[in-house]
């Protein structure tokens, strides 16, 4: 019998927790009694411990009383994991890592690891809105920007929130099968694998920053005329520049180069007229600046790993 630990602070995220315990607990149906998984909580407070909605949750053991080996524990996301740190938790986890088998984390529970020294050396990722955050954090961890989840040694980190069953049906199918994954994915109307990645849940173009630069105006302009013809050269005497002189400025100031900038635009453009509207693919083509379906498609699976007609079917 494995032992999956999770464990609970203030305000982590509920569904961090539901989602891979659920995952676990349905696989016992379809195991014989000795290869069971048995669950458990551990909370860093005496008494109910309050997720981030609100709702309260009992853990069966304070974790100062959890000595034991772990075949897997796990650490959930939520505000109470990026926005507080948990000295009592922090000082316990690396004793309890070295007694585990693997460990890991759902969403934003990364920030918790790497405060307690745990992703130092590792390849790791977290929900598509604080890998920056991440990557700033723990600069000796590399950051996976764009996987569902990612396994390394004996770690395993999955991205934002529902990606923690992913994950689980993926240490379910390394324990006992592929086929015993797919039964509880079925349980759980969920697939056993995703088609792309975060990226296709994330916006590939940061916000154009407020203040009036030669450079945001150059940015702004390009939103508003996305099915005209851009180069380097063009933008560039926008901004009253040498096209060598922009693309430097352009770089540090957005963190991409001028095309790359282009790019995510009409690829962000393209990704919400799918979402928003039943226009034909050659018209949201069109309107991307994409110029053909066949470049569309191209750029689609290059970028989000879907066809266009994959993202809307998957998002309208």
């Amino acid at each position: 019998m494995k032992t999956v630990a999770m464990v609970l602070f203030p305000d982590f995220l509920l569904l961090d927790m539901a989602g891979p315990l659920e995952v676990f607990s349905v696989a016992n149906r379809y195991l014989k009694a000795p290869d069971h998984y048995r669950v458990m909580t551990l909370g860093t407070e005496h008494g109910p411990v309050r997720a981030s909605n609100g709702v309260v949750v009992q853990a069966d053991r304070h974790i100062d009383e959890a000595q034991e080996r772990f075949d897997l524990l796990l650490v959930p996301g939520g505000p109470g994991a990026y926005n507080e740190k948990h000295p009592s938790l922090l000082a316990w986890l690396p004793g309890a890592v070295r007694r585990s088998e693997r460990y890991g984390s759902i969403c934003t529970g990364a920030f918790v690891l790497g405060h307690a020294g745990l992703l130092k050396g590792f390849r790791a990722t977290t929900h598509w809105n604080y890998t920056e955050r991440l990557i700033k954090s723990f600069p000796d961890t590399s950051v996976a920007t764009d996987q569902i989840y990612v396994e390394d040694r004996n770690l395993i980190t999955s991205g934002g929130v529902t990606a923690g069953i992913d994950m689980a049906l993926a240490v379910v199918a390394r324990d006992h099968g592929k086929k015993v994954a797919q039964d509880v994915a079925k349980v759980l109307l969920v697939v056993m694998k995703r088609q792309g990645g975060q990226a296709q849940f994330s916006p590939l173009m940061a916000a154009v920053a407020p203040q009036e630069t030669p450079i945001t105006r150059v940015q702004n302009h390009v939103l508003e005329h996305l099915e005209e013809a851009f180069t380097v050269e063009r933008m560039a005497g926008l901004a009253n520049m040498s096209a060598r002189h922009f693309a430097r400025v352009f770089a540090r100031e957005v963190g991409m180069t001028p095309m790359e900038f282009l790019q995510s635009a009409r690829i962000d453009c393209a990704r919400n007229l799918l979402e928003t509207s039943d226009l034909p693919l050659k018209t949201v083509a069109y309107k991307s600046g994409f110029g053909s379906v066949r470049h569309m498609r191209f750029l689609f699976g290059e970028k989000l790993g879907l066809t266009p007609a994959q993202y809307r079917e998957q998002f309208s």
